[in-house]
């Protein structure tokens, strides 16, 4: 069987190899005076310096020379150097296996290290599942089973046994994530993750698929379509802080698993871990379902209020026409005007005989539209596109729980009220209906005596968009 790998050839150097520069070398390998003292200790140069090679290399990375996989000439130079003894002799000492062996125990006493036994795994392994809670990635979890090596005083074995079990330590965390999701999860609501995989014939694909086909395109349809869904989710039943038992990094791992994967892909995982995939995963849809609704009223209202804008616009920009003859007419009965009273006439014969006051009470209605167009709320525009607002808008407000910062928000009672009257099926908005939106639409709103049910809905919406 081929050795599964966790490590590239550059972290396995990273971690385990000597570094090559001067600054590393120095940083990891300068002898102090009594390691100076215990090298001279030994007779010849080429048992001084593959002496000091030992030295060098059990303190780090923590291995016997027998064991290092890299060229060791540039680590030989250094020692040389600061030893002031010639290097080349290290070449006869390397093929003494047995000089190496006895050297490597004695510095291995002198340090306080010792070899690694069969009974250091658990130990290694424990190691590397608390640091894979965190992460999948391989480096800091081969990291963390070397760093509980040297903590306890015991040299690194072969880079395979450090990797194998720094994997099985992986597989320990994942596992202990998984039971961690699936704690106190229901066998009714197991049952409801399982049937997400199935074939559902009402959409001509699983629920699990149907749930992750969310649809993006601002239209109040679509708007119902995520609400379907997001009923389906919180029918299982799931709480939200069960994401919070597990490393955020970890349940990010579930998520990007669960949104890769179809149902067959899920259907050829583990049980327990195909679950706790399904777990995550629905959590997130939740979320994302919950996003897309709001970001989706945001576009639908926002454009019916850039509709009514628009509109406007055109209406006043087609009447520029009128609005040239209307102003000609003012201007001649300013004129009128100032003459009468410069002459001291009368003023109405004055604007009768330069204007003619039958033309003028004629464009009196003319005059009063163009003013209320220039005048006109978007608000009232808008509030045209209420039936299209009003197939969504009630059952989004009804799905979503809101919450303000401070107690008794009147934009909280005006959701209230729309909830109450689309449950009870009551048209007419009470005279003291909470109004949290400004004047100008609290006076459109109560000017025809009774509320209008239009532009109240509308403008709670649209009072809504903006605070969120």
């Amino acid at each position: 069987m081929a050795h599964r790998q966790l490590l590239t050839d550059d972290e396995r150097r990273a971690l385990l190899g000597i570094p090559l520069d001067p600054d590393g070398l120095a940083r990891r390998f300068t002898l102090s005076r009594a390691d100076q003292n215990l090298v001279a200790e030994r007779r010849r140069d080429a048992n001084r310096i593959g002496f000091a090679v030992q030295l060098a290399l059990l303190r780090y990375p923590g291995i016997a020379l027998a064991q290092l996989e890299q060229p060791v000439e540039p680590l030989v130079q250094w020692l040389a150097t600061q030893l002031e003894i010639p290097a080349a002799p290290f070449v006869g000492y390397a093929h003494r296996p047995q000089t190496m062996t006895d050297h490597a125990r004695l510095l291995a006493t002198t340090l306080s290290l010792r070899p690694p036994v069969n009974a250091d795994l658990p130990m290694m392994i424990e190691a590397a599942a608390q640091a894979a809670w965190s992460t999948d990635r391989g480096q800091p979890i081969a990291a963390a089973v070397v760093a509980a090596l040297r903590a306890a005083r015991v040299t690194l074995p072969a880079t395979g046994v450090i990797e194998r079990t720094a994997i099985a330590g992986r597989a320990r965390a994942r596992a202990r994530a998984t039971d961690t999701l699936l704690t106190g999860i229901s066998d009714e609501q197991m049952t409801g993750l399982d049937r997400l995989l199935v074939l559902d014939p009402s959409v001509s694909m699983t629920s699990f698929g149907w749930l992750k086909s969310i649809p993006t395109a601002p239209k109040a349809d679509h708007v119902h379509e995520l609400l379907d869904r997001l009923k389906v989710i919180r029918g299982i039943g799931l709480k939200s802080e069960i994401a919070s038992r597990i490393h955020e990094e970890r349940l990010r791992q579930f998520v990007r698993e669960g949104h890769a994967s179809d149902a067959h892909q899920l259907g050829r995982y583990a049980v327990n871990r195909r679950r706790a995939i399904l777990v995550v995963t629905i959590l997130d849809l939740e979320e994302r379902l919950t996003d897309a609704m709001l970001d989706m009223t945001d576009k639908l209202v926002g454009g019916f209020f850039a509709k009514a804008r628009n509109a406007t616009r055109r209406r006043y920009v087609a009447s520029a026409g009128n609005v040239g003859r209307l102003m000609r007419l003012f201007h001649g009965t300013i004129d009128a005007l100032a003459a009468a009273q410069e002459a001291k006439s009368d003023a109405f014969e004055a604007v009768d005989e330069a204007v003619g006051w039958p033309k003028l009470l004629r464009i009196r209605d003319e005059v009063k539209e163009l003013a209320n167009l220039a005048d006109e709320d978007p608000l009232l525009r808008a509030a045209d596109r209420w039936r299209t607002m009003h197939k969504f808008a009630p059952a989004l407000i009804e799905a979503l729980e809101f919450r303000t910062a401070r107690a008794g928000d009147p934009m909280l009672a005006a959701l209230k009220l729309l909830v109450e009257l689309n449950q009870s099926g009551k048209r007419e908005i009470p005279p003291d209906a909470p109004m949290p939106f400004r004047k100008e639409w609290r006076r459109l709103i109560l000017e025809p005596g009774q509320p209008s049910r239009r532009l109240y809905e509308m403008a709670v919406l649209a009072t809504l968009r903006d605070k969120l």
